[in-house]
């Protein structure tokens, strides 16, 4: 996979998944995913599409409808593959008005945005 192709699924995982998101929580969406890809040794795409991990990817719907939005999001990305990490090193996220069973199983991180981070 090339950097662009990484860079492009990593934007459709944050505009997907924080395109509501002010910026530090989409760069903390991004940096899981970057975390994920690093721990397992495999692609930001292979990360997206283990199952039950993504429910936008699941659904086949990549294609951004709000392009300015899209492009926000591309920032967030490129901030993320060109800072460090300030998650922790976090590779789970979950919205604040849920409570997953897995949460209980990790170490909570920290709040960013309306995402909730665990390692």
């Amino acid at each position: 996979m090339t950097l662009l192709e990484g860079i492009l699924w990593l934007t459709l995982n944050i505009y997907h998944e924080a395109r509501s998101e002010p910026q530090i929580g989409q760069v903390a969406i991004a940096h899981v995913t970057l975390n994920r890809a690093k721990q397992k040794n495999i692609s930001i795409k292979d990360v997206l599409e283990q199952p039950k991990q993504f429910h936008w990817i699941e659904k086949k719907s990549y294609i951004p409808h709000n392009i300015p939005v899209f492009f926000q999001c591309m920032q967030s990305a490129l901030i993320a593959v060109s800072t460090r990490d300030f998650t922790a090193g976090a590779t789970h996220f979950h919205l604040v008005t849920k409570k997953p069973k897995w949460s209980t199983n990790l170490t909570f991180i920290d709040q960013y945005g309306s995402h909730k981070f665990y390692r």
